[in-house]
């Protein structure tokens, strides 16, 4: 490990290959959530099972105990953009939910979203899932070796502006990714708004985790009094999606997908760098 630039943390490839480990019980927790995510179930029950399966697996929750948050994962509601603490809230028919889930294994970090229309969600909110987990996608698509961080942001915000609507969605700006690695949120910060050609340079062993945040409309929040949920001023309903990812020699290798991110990357033309790249 090693210090590039402006304190900005590198990793070794051995390194790389624990956030790797980290990333992968981050992805079964999600998706162990994802399958028990239905109407009745609470987001305590959720976040139980979250925290269950990540200490099976010989890590800790990073989110727990992180400024006081008292859960394991973040439980976002309709129009919580993100932050919203895990409860007795009962999930109903139509609600889209967004789940944070991070963990830390042996000292290295992990950080995961994902937003799920539980039941009969109308076309537009669905598609309002669609266009924020696209860009996620399209935004670590974006990264080169020896770009620019910026670069990520600015393919993040041409894909939403270039969706049908997609002038109308709100990119909150005031939440943003960010560097990970042997903290949760490290240098840099990582924009889901144009900054093409700015930010520091995307070299080997630097690990981000980019994070689009859409609403239906504004970018304007609020935190609750709770001091942590953040909710969209307007009343409308967002989306979160996560991946931390960092890049090889041959590619894009995404930590926090079960295959690495091969299948979307290589659906969208870019090279796959994971250790299994052919």
């Amino acid at each position: 490990m090693g210090l590039f630039g402006s304190g900005l943390e590198l990793k070794s490839p051995d390194q790389v290959a624990v956030m790797r480990r980290a990333g992968l019980i981050v992805a079964d927790a999600l998706a162990a959530v994802r399958d028990a995510l239905r109407p009745g179930v609470t987001t305590g029950e959720l976040d139980a099972l979250a925290e269950d399966l990540i200490r099976s697996r010989g890590a800790a929750p990073n989110f727990k105990g992180y400024h006081g948050f008292p859960g394991t994962i973040c439980t976002s509601v309709n129009d919580e953009v993100v932050h919203g603490i895990p409860g007795d809230r009962v999930i109903a028919d139509g609600d889209l939910v967004s789940i944070d889930c991070g963990c830390v294994l042996e000292g290295w970090h992990s950080d995961s979203a994902i937003t799920v229309a539980v039941g009969d969600v109308s076309e537009s909110r669905r598609e309002l899932l669609r266009v924020c987990e696209e860009s996620l996608w399209r935004g670590i698509a974006a990264a080169r070796l020896g770009g620019r961080v910026g670069d990520i942001g600015s393919a993040i915000e041409q894909y939403v502006r270039s969706q049908p609507g997609g002038e109308s969605y709100g990119i909150v700006e005031d939440y943003v990714g960010h560097g990970i690695g042997t903290a949760m949120h490290m240098a840099p910060n990582v924009p889901n708004v144009a900054a093409g050609g700015r930010g520091p340079k995307l070299v080997e062993g630097l690990v981000l985790a980019v994070e689009p945040m859409i609403t239906e409309a504004t970018i304007e929040t609020t935190v609750l009094d709770d001091d942590w949920t953040v909710v969209t001023d307007d009343g409308g309903w967002a989306a979160h999606f996560e991946h931390s990812f960092t890049l090889t020699r041959t590619g894009a290798w995404v930590l926090s997908a079960h295959d690495g991110g091969r299948a979307r990357l290589e659906a969208l033309g870019v090279a796959y760098g994971g250790p299994d790249a052919a």
